[in-house]
Order: C-alpha cells, then sequence, then structure tokens
C-alpha cells in the first residue's frame, strides 16, 4: 500500500511538471569555466533567453553574469532523440579584482529525454572582452536544467 501511495505521489509530481523542455522556464547548474547557476525562458517556440550566474576557477575571486539570446534548431540533426542545437549573442559581466564587460557568442547541443522536463546540455561559448581590455576569450562547460 504504502509504495503504491509513493508510486501514485512521484507521478502525480511529475504529471503537474511534465512541461515540454521548449516552454517555461528551467533552472539547473553549468559546470566548466565559469560554473554556477543557469536558467533558461523560452520566449517563442525556437527562441529562449539563457543567463547564468558563475564563479570562475580560472580567475580567482571572478564572479561571472552572462545574458544570451538563443536561436533553436530543433530539426537540425536527425535522430529518434531529441537532440538539438542552439546558438546565440549575448553579454558578459565579471566581476573581481579587476570588472570585465564582454560579448558571447554561444553554441550549445542539447539532448531532450522523451518524457521528463529536463534539459542536458553542452556549450561552446567564444567571446570578447571590450573592458578593461579587448581580449578574445573562451567558455564552456557541460550543464542540466530541470523545467517547470
Amino acid at each position: 500500500m504504502k509504495s503504491s501511495l509513493a508510486v501514485l505521489c512521484t507521478l502525480a509530481v511529475l504529471g503537474t511538471c511534465a512541461v515540454a523542455q521548449d516552454k517555461g522556464f528551467g533552472l539547473g547548474i553549468l559546470l566548466g569555466e565559469p560554473s554556477g547557476l543557469s536558467g533558461k525562458m523560452w520566449v517563442s517556440q525556437v527562441n529562449a533567453v539563457d543567463a547564468g550566474l558563475a564563479w570562475s576557477f580560472k580567475n580567482s575571486g571572478f564572479l561571472h553574469i552572462h545574458a544570451d539570446y538563443l536561436w533553436h534548431f530543433p530539426d537540425a540533426i536527425s535522430s529518434s532523440e531529441r537532440l538539438v542545437i542552439s546558438a546565440g549573442l549575448g553579454g558578459r559581466l565579471g566581476t573581481g579584482h579587476d570588472a570585465v564587460l564582454g560579448v558571447r557568442i554561444p553554441f550549445a547541443l542539447a539532448w531532450w529525454p522523451h518524457g521528463v522536463p529536463l534539459d542536458l546540455f553542452l556549450e561552446l561559448a567564444p567571446g570578447l572582452d571590450l573592458l578593461p581590455a579587448t581580449e578574445f576569450v573562451m567558455q564552456g562547460g557541460i550543464g542540466i536544467r530541470w523545467f517547470f
């Protein structure tokens, strides 16, 4: 009886959260350079805004904040799995010993498992810091988000 109740409660919770990965709001983590929190909010069927609040291991004491506008290409990879490519344009702000302001161009490959409001992704984001000096930067990592 207890196991049946646990299964029903689990299904009820998953049923209320069973939103597709291409709608709503997702929150999770990004591990890489930098590492921290990752959020994503869909604004249309193929566009979203993502943001990150992360810590840099490369630059000790460096807090990284970024926001990107993304375009998704769900039909670019033909597969029985839901593999989605995205590209975007955004900005980044870094605080620490020297403040940094720059632009980034993120590219990602995501796996959206069937029936689970989860987004597993690999991101590579080349960028150009504009302040305090102009220099090329490369960021990236692997992440996971849960969609509500």
